[in-house]
């Protein structure tokens, strides 16, 4: 179980204050100069070595993201842009440090940006976190007036300015691509890669989009340094990690936890064990809905890093942690998280844009048990018709809870059709007798 002494998020609970004193008090903004002043690659490097992997799903390692910004651009610009979007049901990490630690992502911006030669900061932040919104509005208006932004951010010299820009609710805006044409004022649609926002993303300008969390944790990590922050969890899955834990569990929460801790331990330390104790476990969505769920068995023994996860055909994803209970009926709510995709499709992909209406469709007759055993595994191959032929991720995210629910829950899927077809026979008027011959 990781030590209060040993977490990067002191004020995830909102107890303490949230504006620049209290932030400083937190040490946040300390000696954030000399930080700078040990120059771009040292950055870089120090991220590297942390292990650090970026935390808005895809595990990319971010030192070697932060690297990949050309430093021969000529007269062009560069940007950071940090995505806030969280538009993921299940996953709420990021608002609690747009709520209580906005200027940790503030500094973020400032040691990420200048470690990659931006010249800019862009938060992206979903449209309906209002006064997460303020809040990081807030902080960066105190920063300009602190003289911690602007023409000579911390009187290091260097120019850097960061800006918020609110979204208007859109899943799509999450991918990095989506995320830039939404920036710039088109329709939030994703681009073919290649060229990738390094070599061309905003405005046609190098520029690297980043989760939130990956880059509030940065400062502390230069601080802290990188033996200290790879001292958690297991190899290349290095780190702390903020947890959300929701669903049927006693004290639903988000808490920062070291990587490659038990899910057992996480949601009966954490979230006050599942409701009606651990036998009355159905299954765990382990990383927000774009993840194949998991079975009781396997969540006793799985741990909350990419690898692990990985072993039982599910994801790390956001960590967002979704219990069900054996309440829950698994074919109803898979149904809705296919409503869901469905809704949030930005229509561009063919296999997506038909595939994820046919499988909300074959979903919602299942849940009623309308349907034909055969069309089980019709409706797995379809899925993995849709998984990997997209532009971008948002296919295999559709897919793949399916996926999930037909290798864990078959057998659930068969009864509940076997049902449908007895309850029909049930309510099926007696055939009339034949008339005797005379």
């Amino acid at each position: 179980m990781l030590k209060d002494h040993d977490r990067i998020f002191t004020n995830l609970y909102g107890q303490h204050d949230w504006h620049l004193d209290g932030a400083r008090a937190q040490g946040d903004w300390d000696g954030t100069a000399d930080l700078l002043a040990r120059g771009r690659d040292a950055i870089v490097n120090e991220i590297k070595a942390s292990g650090l992997r970026g935390r808005g799903g895809a595990g990319f390692p971010a030192g070697l993201k932060w690297s990949f910004m050309p430093k021969d651009r000529g007269n062009k610009p560069a940007y950071l842009l940090v995505n806030c979007d969280e538009s993921e049901p299940g996953t709420c990490k990021d608002r609690e440090i747009l709520r209580f630690h906005p200027h940790k992502l503030v500094e973020g911006c400032l040691v990420a940006g200048f470690a990659m030669g931006a010249t800019a900061a862009y938060c992206y932040i979903r449209g309906e976190y209002y006064n997460e919104y303020v809040h990081l509005q807030t902080a960066v208006e105190e920063a300009y007036t602190a003289g911690l932004l602007g023409p000579d951010a911390c009187g290091s010299g260097y120019a850097f300015d960061v800006f918020v820009h609110r979204g208007a609710g859109a899943y799509i805006c999450g991918e990095e691509t989506a995320l830039i044409e939404s920036l710039e004022g088109k329709k939030g649609m994703p681009r073919s890669k290649p060229p990738f926002p390094a070599a061309m993303g905003l405005y046609g300008c190098p520029s690297t989009v980043t989760n939130c969390e990956t880059v509030a944790v940065a400062p502390t990590i230069m601080r802290r340094g990188a033996k200290w922050f790879a001292g958690f969890g297991r190899d290349k899955n290095q780190g702390t990690k903020l947890f959300c834990i929701s669903g049927h569990v006693n004290r639903p929460c988000t808490v920062e936890e070291s990587m490659s801790v038990p899910l057992r331990e996480l949601i009966e330390v954490h979230a006050g064990g599942v409701r009606g104790g651990w036998d009355n476990l159905l299954a765990v969505i382990p990383g927000g809905v774009s993840v194949p769920m998991i079975t009781k068995e396997m969540a006793e023994t799985a741990l909350m890093d990419f690898d692990s996860l990985r072993e039982f055909r599910s994801g790390l994803g956001t960590g967002a942690v979704i219990v069900m209970d054996k309440s829950t009926d698994v074919i109803k709510a898979i149904a809705r998280i296919s409503a869901f995709y469905k809704h949030e499709s930005c229509g561009q992909c063919t296999p997506c844009r038909e595939g994820t209406g046919w499988m909300m469709r074959i979903m919602n007759r299942m849940v009623e048990g309308r349907a034909e055993v055969e069309e089980i595994d019709m409706l797995d191959q379809m899925s993995r018709q849709i998984e990997g032929h997209t532009i971008c991720a948002l296919g295999d995210a559709a897919a793949w809870p399916i996926q999930g629910l037909i290798r864990h829950f078959r057998p659930v899927l068969e009864e509940r059709i076997a049902q449908y077809k007895r309850d029909l026979l049930a309510k099926r008027p007696p055939m009339p007798m034949p008339i005797a011959a005379e």
